[in-house]
């Protein structure tokens, strides 16, 4: 009908019914909005209120256009409409009475109602999302404070265990100080111990060019807070009294260490960065606990380990003494009886050598000639046997040398053959001596002395020789150094036996036959000499003795 036309201009769809409930005008939009529309009836079954409080088998009762149409006014509702695809849509309805007509407006609000859904649904993600953030701040902190406990257990565990491993304060300070420092990002940490009213700088983390065992002190004020076990945290220009002024203001941390309650010293941290100081104020005081007992621990200690070095070195000494004394008498006793011997030995021999003399005298005057002969050849053999004797006489009384203590000059080729022929009754018949000496010149020493050495050692290789055998004995001289090595073909030293043979007491030659005394003042002689002597030994192969000494 053209006078519903004005209609086609809104943007609502509109619906004009009269009171027989035919249509007899729809605009443009609602034809466009609902272009599946074919009857009134099926169009009212599609369309329902939003809310229906009605309980009644009558299906008419839950369409809202039925509503409309038979109410006696106009009429506002809220409306869904569902597609045959069955997609919904929302709508306010507002109902005109106008005579025998009933004008229907659709006003579409899907789009109002899905916005105010998705505000709804923003609201309640926005809240959620705020109660999520609010519980995440919260187990941040949770997060954040476990870390912090964790990490503040970690150190307090790592310098405790450092301090319970090591028994060395340096030890411990510098690795509390380097834990500390890295902590707290530090660039100088150092220990001070208690002197008084001051301080001495013991060990120092961060920096080389700071004065050690420096004597510092502070002002009245943390004196005070040290004395009273509490930590110092101030913002200062100078460090400690006395010390040159920093360029910037500077945070110094002063921690107490205490043992019971004793004031043992004090560990300073300094730190260019200003931060609160809560949770770390625990570590430091746990650490100030521990290190207190550590550095109290360690110097007991090390004040053992200082007695039990002292009582080995007087040890050592009174063996040394013991092994020198030894060796005086056996010397001394050795000497008064080669004088005795070699006086009793000399009154004989001169009365055969004059004896001897006088039958040489008389040989020529005896006629027969076959006895001549017979006599000339004893007189012989007995002038070589008194020759004999008084060489050897003479080499056992240079060999004591009871009147030379002084330090002089030898010959060390001569006093190795000296040595050799006191000890031929060892190697007569059976060892084969090989003597390789070289060039050397007199060198300053104790000759007795080193008559003992060769003695000692030659004896011990014939020995260790079984049967027959090579001693090979020789010697060099270069570098102001002198070389005398003995090598034989004895049957050896095992290994793990080389480093006791010049302790006191250790033999190998069983019990009543070796003294374990005689390699132990060989070691003594040639340490007086300022040498050494070294073994080279292989299990039946043989052992070499290497004597060097440094003649300058």
């Amino acid at each position: 009908m053209k006078k519903f036309d004005i209609f086609n201009r809104f943007r609502d769809a509109v619906i004009i019914i009269n009171k027989k409930y035919d249509v007899v005008y729809q605009n443009y939009t609602f034809k466009r909005w609902f272009e599946n529309f074919t009857d009134l009836k099926k169009f009212s079954h599609n369309t329902n209120f939003n809310i229906c409080p009605l309980n009644s088998e009558n299906l008419e009762n839950y369409s809202p256009i039925w509503h409309a149409l038979n109410s006696a006014e106009d009429f506002f509702a809220c409306v869904s409409y569902q597609e045959n695809n069955g997609e919904i849509y929302y709508y306010d309805l507002t109902v005109l009475k106008k005579g025998i007509y009933s004008i229907l407006f659709f006003s579409d609000v899907s789009a109002t109602n899905l916005l105010n859904s998705e505000k709804k649904k923003n609201e309640k993600l926005r809240r959620e999302c705020l109660q999520l953030k609010e519980e995440n701040e919260n187990l941040q902190n949770i997060k954040q404070k476990a870390q912090s406990q964790a990490i503040r257990i970690a150190l307090i565990n790592k310098v405790s265990n450092i301090i319970r491993e090591s028994m060395d304060i340096s030890k411990i300070l510098q690795s509390a100080l380097s834990e500390l420092s890295s902590m707290f990002g530090s660039f100088r940490a150092y220990y001070a111990s208690c002197c008084g009213n001051k301080f001495k700088i013991e060990e120092i983390y961060g920096t080389n060019s700071f004065p050690k065992n420096e004597l510092i002190s502070f002002d009245n004020q943390t004196f005070t807070t040290i004395q009273n076990k509490e930590i110092s945290v101030k913002h200062v220009m100078k460090e400690y009294v006395d010390a040159k002024p920093f360029k910037q203001p500077i945070m110094r941390v002063v921690v107490p260490i205490f043992h019971l309650q004793k004031l043992v010293g004090v560990v300073v941290l300094l730190n260019y960065k200003k931060r609160e100081m809560n949770e770390e104020l625990e570590i430091l005081e746990a650490i100030s606990f521990q290190l207190g007992n550590a550095i109290i621990r360690a110097e007991l200690y090390q004040k053992n380990i200082r007695t039990v070095k002292e009582l080995k070195q007087a040890m050592k000494e009174l063996k040394e003494t013991q092994l020198q004394l030894i060796n005086s008498e056996k010397m001394a006793s050795l000497g008064q009886l080669v004088a005795g011997v070699a006086h009793e030995i000399n009154t004989p021999v001169a009365s055969i050598k004059s004896n001897n003399g006088l039958l040489a005298k008389l040989i020529p005057q005896i006629e027969n000639a076959e006895i001549a002969d017979i006599m000339q050849e004893i007189n012989q053999i007995d002038s070589e046997a008194i020759e004999r004797i008084s060489k050897m006489v003479y080499s056992l009384k240079k060999f004591v040398r009871l009147d030379e203590a002084e330090l002089q000059e030898a010959d060390i080729n001569k006093e190795l053959d000296l040595t050799l022929d006191l000890i031929r009754h060892e190697t007569k018949n059976r060892i084969e001596i090989v003597k390789n000496y070289g060039k050397l010149p007199l060198i300053k020493c104790y000759p007795n002395m080193l008559n003992q050495v060769f003695t000692n050692i030659l004896i011990n290789a014939c020995q260790a020789i079984e049967g027959k055998g090579t001693i090979k004995i020789s010697t060099s001289y270069q570098g102001e150094t002198l070389t005398v090595s003995i090598k034989d073909t004895g049957k050896g030293i095992p290994e793990e036996e080389i480093p006791k043979i010049f302790t006191a007491g250790y033999t190998t030659k069983g019990v009543g036959i070796g003294t374990g005394l005689g390699l132990a003042i060989c070691s003594k002689i040639i340490e007086k000499h300022g040498g050494k002597i070294i073994v080279n030994s292989d299990v039946g192969k043989g052992s070499e003795f290497i004597i060097t000494i440094n003649s300058k």
